[in-house]
């Protein structure tokens, strides 16, 4: 080689160059870092108080810990925690330590991560390949991720779903509840099972995850279990209203376990259910005549409409008529309590909607997955999911409904003769 020759380093295939995301690496450890510091400097605000008996402070920075990597969504981040020194404690005082709430001691990777793994599990990839596959989406320098790791996590997983299960519900009360069976047979190794799922609103206007298991099918013994372990850890006041599709199993078991909720049937299931007797030609004009019904803006409309549908379909679709009919009570219960309600009420949506990721991610996979692991894995995803889960619009009329008071099309009854009446 001549003293003009120079060594051009070539890009290698599996090499990313993207100004962008260095770009959003530097913001995010700016951000990071300025956060930190903004949470030491209140840390240390709170506690101004404080004094040596010579006067000095006794808590006083003391500079910052190594740096260590975070993998987050746009890859491995560079971060130092901050160190508080306390120098009370150097006489034999009891020693007070401050720890990031954005930055705990142990982080290794960002909690949007903890969500992604179980997806990918559930998606078909063991936990051998989750190294090449998070590489692909983190880059290849992903430590903190290796397959040991994986299986620690989810003997956390565990843990935390094990905690969750044994959690105290006596200080609890739900106003509505939604119920549905979400079948993953992809993924799961006896077809007949089934995930268990009931959703509960506070009277806050808030939804938790009230209780999940696994059942055989729908069957009134797998939700009457699942019931009756609700009501022994403590929740002992009955929903004012549950929302759940036609399957027999739950309706029973809630007659048994809490008689005085009242039952809404979902509107999504029964129009699917109406549509599927009904030839393909017939099926837009029936969805639009289904929503005159549910959408009518109070019952004597929807019950008008109702009497509109049968007249004109019974002829010819005698099925679809009787699907829909013999459960008129249960499909119009919406109206005796706050209009503000009734988009929350009248489907099992909240269900639906937190499972229509995992349903798309599980329909195609190969392979079985044990009971065990697939109740983990959907428990972190609705976990995950319920951060972001919508509250009741109107939660200001939840009280209401919880003392009683009586609602006609959606609108509260304040004169005492009509409430007798009603």
């Amino acid at each position: 080689m001549t003293e003009d020759s120079k060594v051009v380093p070539l890009r290698q295939p599996d090499e990313i160059d993207d100004p962008l995301t260095a770009v959003l690496r530097t913001g995010a450890r700016r951000l990071l870092e300025q956060a930190i510091e903004a949470e030491v400097a209140a840390f240390l605000a709170e506690r101004k108080d404080l004094k040596l008996p010579d006067g000095r402070d006794r808590l006083v920075r003391h500079g910052h810990g190594p740096e260590r990597v975070i993998q987050t969504g746009i890859g491995p981040v560079e971060v130092r925690r901050a160190k508080v020194r306390d120098r009370g404690a150097e006489n034999g005082g009891e020693r007070i330590d401050f720890t990031s709430t954005l930055l705990p001691r142990w982080a290794r990777r960002t909690r949007s991560l903890d969500a992604l793994l179980p997806i990918l599990y559930l998606r078909g990839i063991s936990t051998g390949d989750f190294q090449e596959a998070l590489a692909a989406l983190l880059g290849k320098e992903a430590p903190n991720l290796s397959p040991a790791v994986l299986v620690r996590l989810k003997e956390d997983w565990a843990a935390d779903y094990a905690r969750w299960q044994g959690r105290d519900l006596s200080a609890r009360r739900y106003v509505y509840v939604w119920a549905d069976g979400v079948y993953l047979q992809a993924r799961m190794e006896p077809a007949a099972e089934c995930m268990l799922v009931i959703i509960g609103a506070t009277p806050e206007g808030r939804k938790e995850l009230v209780g999940f298991q696994v059942g055989v099918r729908e069957s009134a013994q797998s939700w009457r279990e699942l019931l009756v372990d609700i009501q022994a850890r403590g929740l002992a006041v009955a929903p004012e209203l549950a929302i759940a599709d036609g399957a027999l199993g739950f309706w029973k078991a809630l007659e048994e376990v809490f008689p005085a909720t009242r039952h809404q049937r979902c509107w999504q299931h029964k129009s699917v259910n109406v549509l599927n007797k009904v030839p393909r030609s017939v099926q837009p004009a029936v969805k639009r005549d289904l929503r005159e019904i549910w959408m009518a803006p109070d019952r004597k409309t929807a019950e008008a409409a109702l009497v509109t549908f049968e007249k004109k379909y019974a002829a010819k679709y005698a099925k679809a008529v009787e699907c829909l009919t013999r459960d008129r009570e249960a499909l119009l219960a919406f109206y005796g309590f706050p209009a503000e309600h009734w988009d929350h009420v009248r489907t099992t949506n909240p269900i639906e909607s937190v499972f229509a990721t995992v349903r798309h991610r599980t329909f195609r996979t190969k392979g079985a997955l044990s009971q065990q692991t697939a109740r983990l894995m959907v428990f972190k995803l609705i976990t995950a999911a319920a951060k972001t889960w919508r509250r009741l619009q109107g939660e200001n009329q939840l009280p209401k409904v919880i003392q009683g008071i009586t609602f006609r099309d959606g609108i509260e009854v304040s004169d005492p003769a009509s409430q007798d009446a009603a």
